[in-house]
């Protein structure tokens, strides 16, 4: 059983970077684990730290058990592709799968016709008995994965394999890739900056920014639930809505959510609403996917057609809705994460026996964030255009079951089920 457990793992550079900061992570034996975030988030990092090719500043690393901080890469049972693969030029593409098997002095004989199955599989079959030389990007970058793939070694750490490929390679080899480590049962650590990538190829994801712990979870569980506003913003395409909305807690009609010049009432039988109490007077944000809004005549948001994005099977319409908009960018991450935030019913009674505390003209309780506005549209999801043109006044209705609800550090409001 091959396990990989970071404990509080942070990491500083000799000029005082803090590149990686109290990551704590558990990777069960054959889990297949995405590190997914943007450029110099620390995934990189933390994938070398577990090969051995950075010291760990503090805390602990644990493979199959094992206490590894000071262990030699040779001794961790683990192969690695890097972002640009790394080939022997004088061995053909043969030579270059087979040596690790040359070098574990197993029968090459024997091993031949696994080699060429591994191959098949990575599209490169055809170029068995050519030098690296003569080879594309895409083409060594697959052998250097079919010489990491025939080790079947305790762990695979892949550095963003597939970024020098083109898409529709890409698609095809992801596929290739999950088949491949899940048919052996090998756990495997994976970085990438591609959401794609990450939530096809992931049993789980972890985000990370500046070197924080966003998130931790399935593929379908960071999307549909994110832990915090950046996770939600990271994991999205087209980018989710980000509304400001003020907390008005009501005895009669639940949590009132303004933005704008419009208003939505999350009622008391909602989870949602007991949670929002404690923000009563304070800002928050509200995120809204494209696919959670859509026309309707009777719809809450009223706003003007902009434009109008032809994408193949949809269309993108862009709205002016007179509401507020903000960057996720804004929200400061300088502690971890935490994946669970639960709403203070008891809070929640003692708000209601006071009426005075939920009238509408409480003072604010807290300054609100000051976010800088992203953009001054709404986005929306269309099908087919169906009679919307740019210029066109609409109106919008939301799926409130979709809100989601961030306080003014950028994490959820409500409870998030991990």
């Amino acid at each position: 059983m091959t396990e990989v457990v970071l404990d509080a793992v942070n990491k500083i550079f000799p000029d005082g970077f803090h590149a990686v900061r109290d990551v704590t992570l558990r990777i069960p034996d054959g889990e297949v684990f995405v590190l997914l975030g943007p450029s110099g988030c620390g995934k990189s990092t933390i994938l070398r730290m577990v090969a051995g090719l950075e010291e760990i500043t503090s805390g602990s690393l644990w493979l199959s058990g094992r206490l590894a901080n000071h262990l030699p890469p040779r001794e961790r049972d683990l192969a690695m592709v890097f972002q640009n693969g790394a080939l022997y030029p004088h061995r053909s593409v043969r030579g270059n799968i087979s040596f690790p098997l040359e070098v574990a002095g197993e029968d090459m004989s024997a091993s031949a016709e696994r080699i060429v199955e591994l191959s098949r599989a990575l599209g490169i079959e055809e170029t068995l008995g050519r030098l690296p030389s003569t080879l594309s990007g895409g083409q060594r970058q697959r052998v250097a994965m079919g010489r990491a793939l025939i080790r079947q070694p305790g762990i695979f750490l892949m550095d963003e394999p597939l970024s020098n490929l083109d898409a529709g390679l890409r698609t095809e080899l992801r596929m290739e890739i999950g088949a491949l480590v899940r048919s052996l049962g090998v756990t495997t650590l994976y970085v990438t900056h591609d959401q794609t990538e990450a939530l096809t190829l992931a049993d789980r994801v972890a985000i990370l920014r500046r070197g924080v712990l966003q998130d931790v979870g399935t593929p379908q569980q960071v999307y549909d639930d994110p832990a915090t506003i950046f996770t939600a913003a990271f994991l999205s395409a087209p980018p989710i809505n980000l509304v400001r909305a003020s907390v008005r807690a009501d005895q009669t009609e639940g949590v009132v959510l303004s933005f704008g010049d419009q208003q939505l009432s999350l009622p008391w039988s909602d989870d949602r609403a007991t949670a929002l109490v404690a923000q009563h007077g304070a800002s928050v944000t509200l995120g809204i996917r494209a696919d959670a809004l859509r026309p309707d005549p009777e719809g809450l948001l009223a706003g003007r057609v902009r434009t109008l994005e032809f994408h193949g099977h949809e269309w993108l319409a862009h709205v002016e809705a007179g509401v507020a908009l903000v960057d996720a960018d804004a929200f400061r991450d300088d502690e971890p994460a935490h994946a669970e935030t639960p709403g203070d019913r008891g809070l929640l009674r003692r708000l209601l026996k006071t009426t005075k505390i939920i009238s509408e003209d409480a003072p604010a309780a807290r300054v609100p964030h000051d976010g800088t506005h992203r953009r001054s549209d709404l986005v929306f999801r269309l099908e087919s255009r169906a009679g919307i043109s740019a210029g066109d006044n609409v109106r919008l209705a939301i799926d409130t079951d979709r809100i989601l609800l961030f306080a003014e550090d950028g994490r959820r409001v409500d409870k998030v089920e991990r």
